[in-house]
């Protein structure tokens, strides 16, 4: 069997969660079949069964166009260019909105069968608009289509299942739920604290870590909001960046220096890490934080946890299948608004609530140790990618 997955992100050029999700499913995969990766970019290598080819995401025909519209119309172009080379996979995998198109296309024009995983879903990210304007309603359109034309979707947790259903005109026996996982030789703690010195990190002092992109559904600023009411000897560590929007990021970096302004020990590191200095980051937190809105799994949460990290996250989306309340961690409640755009009803309420969680966990060690050990049990149990890969495997033979 021959699989071909299509994807925006795939080392080097990963972003976010999705990408670290396609990275490891296709080296997992790679072990029980060929497969072969089309991605935005200029890879070009082949290993035992995995072969990886890059397709220009920048093209100048497209710098006249609307800012705003630009990365809709460029994502477009690459969908068509990833098609132009034949198809002889049993299977066409897309991940994420950004390679949907090109399933779309190989499934009319060559006949594959196509398989979506629902990392995220346009009609739960309003703030979208944001960064694509209009083409915020191109990207739906691409979603809404390949998601409904597929012959099997895979919903990253059960709740992302049931807003698959909701959103979307498809029939329940085709959406399956196969958790997203973890390199669990990859992601364990570590003693080394190179990375802690290269930042500035007191190793003497606790500290809250965040790491994930600035973006609404994040929701970092929740978070640095949440600072005044975290404990003083605390240390706040934020790993983010690849703001969606020049204007987001000007309003992170405003809050930010807020706070600068009456707390010393806050520590932006406004740069996207490698795995190897994330790992570090991970292993010597006191807490990991996960403020976000809208998470239909929050992978950073098992890397947090696999690193023998207690979590602190707020209870919404796939995280309440991840993090177990009182065990691995806390989960906040977040009552927010039932229209776009999912903001909390009271920011304020729910940024003391993280900040009450934060301060409960650091201040008694007995339960963060426990936490820590119980959150590498339970990703060593629940989200190890070779049965994870293997589910995979079963669902492409059920619809060849």
């Amino acid at each position: 069997m021959k699989a071909l997955f299509y994807t925006r992100e795939f080392p080097p050029y990963v972003y976010g969660g999705a990408g670290v999700h396609v990275e490891y499913l296709a080296d997992e995969l790679s072990k029980l079949m060929k497969i072969d990766v089309r991605c935005f970019g200029d890879q070009d290598s082949k290993s035992d069964n995995l072969s990886v080819k890059g397709y220009p995401f920048e093209n100048p025909i497209f710098d006249g166009a609307d800012d705003k519209l630009k990365s809709v119309f460029k994502t477009l172009s690459t969908g068509i260019q990833m098609n132009t080379e034949p198809i002889d996979a049993d299977v066409v995998h897309c991940h994420t909105w950004y390679a949907h198109f090109a399933g779309i296309i190989a499934k009319l024009c060559y006949g594959t069968p196509l398989v979506i995983t629902t990392h995220s879903l346009e009609p739960l990210r309003p703030w979208k608009r944001e960064q694509l304007g209009r083409g915020y309603d191109a990207s739906s359109w691409v979603e809404k289509t390949a998601i409904e034309m597929a012959d099997a979707l895979i919903a990253v947790s059960e709740e992302t299942k049931e807003d698959v259903l909701k959103h979307f005109d498809v029939d329940e026996s085709k959406v399956h739920v196969i958790y997203n996982g973890i390199n669990l030789e990859q992601y364990v703690e570590t003693s080394e604290t190179a990375t802690l010195d290269t930042y500035g990190v007191d190793k003497t002092k606790p500290y809250v870590l965040f790491v994930g992109r600035i973006t609404r559904q994040k929701g970092i600023i929740h978070l640095v909001n949440a600072i005044k009411y975290i404990d003083p000897d605390t240390q706040i560590v934020l790993c983010a960046g690849a703001p969606d929007t020049p204007e987001i990021g000007e309003e992170m970096k405003n809050a930010v220096n807020a706070v600068k302004k009456t707390r010393e020990n806050v520590i932006w590191i406004d740069k996207m890490v490698t795995k190897e200095e994330i790992i570090q980051l991970y292993s010597h937190a006191a807490v990991f934080c996960c403020p976000s809105i809208y998470e239909p799994f929050g992978i950073i949460n098992i890397e947090a946890m696999a690193c023998n990290t207690a979590v602190v996250a707020s209870a919404v989306g796939g995280i309440k299948e991840v993090v177990v309340h009182g065990e691995t961690g806390l989960l906040i409640p977040l009552e927010q608004q039932t229209e776009a755009p999912f903001e909390p009803i009271d920011p304020d309420k729910f940024s003391r609530d993280l900040a009450h969680g934060v301060n409960q966990v650091i201040s008694d060690k007995n339960l963060r140790e426990t936490m820590a050990k119980n959150g590498r049990k339970r990703v060593e149990d629940y989200f190890d990618w070779v049965a994870i890969a293997k589910q995979v495997e079963t669902l492409y033979e059920s619809i060849i």
